[in-house]
């Protein structure tokens, strides 16, 4: 029996009786459900769960194991605060940081750092802050790290309402009006090659952290 549910950044958590089924998706995982009866399994099946009426699958996430109280407090223990958690340690984030001669670019996928940014929020949020990406940690300040984090914050919360990533203002998309087109929802984020939407200069692209990076040069000087 499912007796609680607890997510930290992009990690899932579900405890049955004293054991928590532990989930990270990665790139590829993915759950799919249904009504009864389930399909055959077919593949490589990760995770099966049935219940009265429905029954749930996962297949290919980066983790997928069980854990006793002991193990997950261990997983917990290397990661960063979380912006989406209720009372996160915002100091934490920002002393790290301060403490690296890593890129922010780099640092922002570092989920010791900060738990549940991915790579459109790295991108997205660096540009909303007009932050050079290779700008080492610990040459910012804390008054930036606090802006990223509140900017993080609010589209992080802003995303989990909408279920889709939007990071622009209504003023900088191609059509202002009406629900945000996927053309018009970010503003560095795959664009590479193409005009800013601040200053028109062409987006740039690299591979940082073993993920593309998007960056206008010019606005994150």
């Amino acid at each position: 029996m499912l007796d609680a549910t607890d997510a930290w950044g992009k990690h899932l958590f579900h405890r049955y009786d004293d054991l928590w089924l532990h989930v990270h998706l990665g790139l590829y995982g993915k759950f799919r459900d249904g009504a009864l009866p389930a399909p055959p399994p077919r593949g490589a099946l990760r995770l099966r769960l049935l219940g009265e009426g429905h029954w749930l699958e996962l297949r290919g996430p980066t983790a997928c194991e069980v854990l006793t109280d002991a193990e997950r407090a261990v997983v917990l223990a290397r990661l960063g605060p979380d912006p989406l958690r209720r009372r996160p340690d915002v100091e934490r984030f920002v002393a790290r940081v301060l403490r690296s001669r890593a890129p922010i670019a780099t640092l922002l996928m570092d989920q010791s750092v900060v738990a549940g940014v991915g790579n459109v929020y790295r991108a997205e949020v660096l540009f909303r802050q007009r932050l050079d990406p290779y700008r080492p940690g610990r040459d910012l300040d804390a008054a930036q790290l606090h802006g990223v984090w509140d900017d993080l914050v609010g589209l992080l919360r802003a995303g989990v309402r909408a279920g889709r990533i939007i990071t622009t203002l209504p003023e900088d998309r191609e059509r202002p009006a009406g629900r945000p087109r996927r053309v018009d929802a970010h503003y560095v984020y795959g664009r590479a090659g193409l005009p800013c939407r601040v200053c028109g200069t062409a987006v740039q692209d690299a591979l940082v952290a073993a993920r593309r990076l998007f960056w206008c040069p010019v606005c994150q000087a």
